[in-house]
């Protein structure tokens, strides 16, 4: 028991994370869908794919992309996904997030709850931008989890926008919520 404490003490002592991430249960698979939630006045037109296949660094396709307008040019794409997928373990993704997305230290990607939102825009913000700096923007959180921690802004780690929307089509893959529940 004291070197179980120990151990606890420890983590907490060095500043890390513990947290309880609930698995998927049964109620939260068989939910109703709930759409995402729409801007008030008409929704802005989306970047075209041709501008959006346009290499930027990220921070900069944030900054520029009026919020909503942001679409993945690389969802459904097998070759995008597989290069996803390397690009999420060689970003470090998996460090807090899972090998496979389950979760860890912070939420999981393979459930139904999406802290700050699903889509494709919101996602892409959140990844290159970080939490706080999602929030300044006009985001709050719309979905609870276990883990409260913030995101990390990786604008800066990852060298172009088609990297995170590569790593966000791989992330799709790994989502277990029903075709009912996919707003992307």
């Amino acid at each position: 028991m004291y070197r179980l404490l120990g151990k606890a003490a420890a983590a907490l002592a060095l500043g890390a994370v513990i947290a309880y991430v609930h698995p998927i249960s049964a109620a939260d698979q068989n939910a109703p869908p709930v759409p995402p939630k729409q801007a008030e006045g008409p929704a802005p037109e989306p970047l075209s794919m041709d501008e959006l296949k346009k290499p930027m660094k990220p921070l900069e396709r944030a900054n520029m992309a009026a919020k909503g307008t942001l679409k993945n040019p690389y969802t459904d794409n097998p070759e995008a996904i597989a290069q996803g997928k390397k690009l999420y373990f060689g970003k470090s993704c998996n460090g807090c997030h899972g090998g496979g997305g389950g979760g860890g230290m912070c939420p999981p990607l393979t459930n139904t709850v999406w802290v700050y939102g699903d889509t494709d825009d919101t996602l892409f913000r959140l990844i290159s931008m970080g939490s706080d700096e999602l929030k300044k923007h006009g985001y709050s959180r719309k979905g609870t989890e276990g883990v409260v921690g913030p995101m990390p802004p990786f604008g800066e780690l990852i060298d172009s926008d088609q990297d995170v929307w590569k790593i966000i089509a791989w992330i799709r893959t790994v989502f277990a919520g029903g075709p009912e529940r996919r707003h992307w």
